[in-house]
């Protein structure tokens, strides 16, 4: 049986896809809250502490409000790598903590930026995870560790 050449554009067209996925991956995501939280930063440590749901609430009493994409999305897997869980955990986590009524419901779920912002804009408390590409206006970036998105140092990608 005699093998067929590789076509000359292949090693090409896999070098192009390998940089583009490695460009996608290092994309710094923002953490964004609603225009009237009075927080204007945040360390990485309480940002797990919220998303975990161990911290319920931002200074001055406002309830925190969780909004996470749905699943296969950047942010979302920006997220569980901040959490240090598979999807799989993140969602056995969040179901057992409804049932032991440590949170009355999970995140919210949505599977776009419009929704995202759409749910920023209406929740005090929200706060999410944004590409930074997507932050659009309305949206208010705070700082991880003293950093925002771009800067050196910043921890989110």
């Amino acid at each position: 049986m005699r093998k067929k050449p590789i076509p000359a554009w292949l090693p090409v067209l896999l070098f192009i896809a390998g940089q583009h996925m490695a460009w996608a991956q290092s994309e710094d995501v923002a953490v964004v809250v609603n225009a009237g939280n009075p927080a204007s930063a945040i360390t990485l440590s309480d940002l797990r502490k919220t998303f975990s749901g161990e911290k319920r609430s931002w200074p001055g009493g406002i309830p925190v409000k969780l909004i996470v994409r749905t699943p296969g999305c950047h942010e979302r897997l920006v997220l569980l790598r901040l959490l240090k869980m598979s999807e799989g955990d993140y969602q056995q986590y969040w179901t057992a903590q409804v049932l032991r009524g440590e949170a009355t419901s999970p995140p919210v779920a949505v599977p776009s930026v419009g929704m995202q912002k759409e749910a920023i804009m209406t929740f005090l408390g929200a706060i999410t995870l944004v590409d930074e590409k997507d932050v659009k206006p309305g949206m208010k970036v705070i700082k991880v560790d003293g950093h925002l998105p771009g800067e050196s140092g910043y921890s989110l990608r």
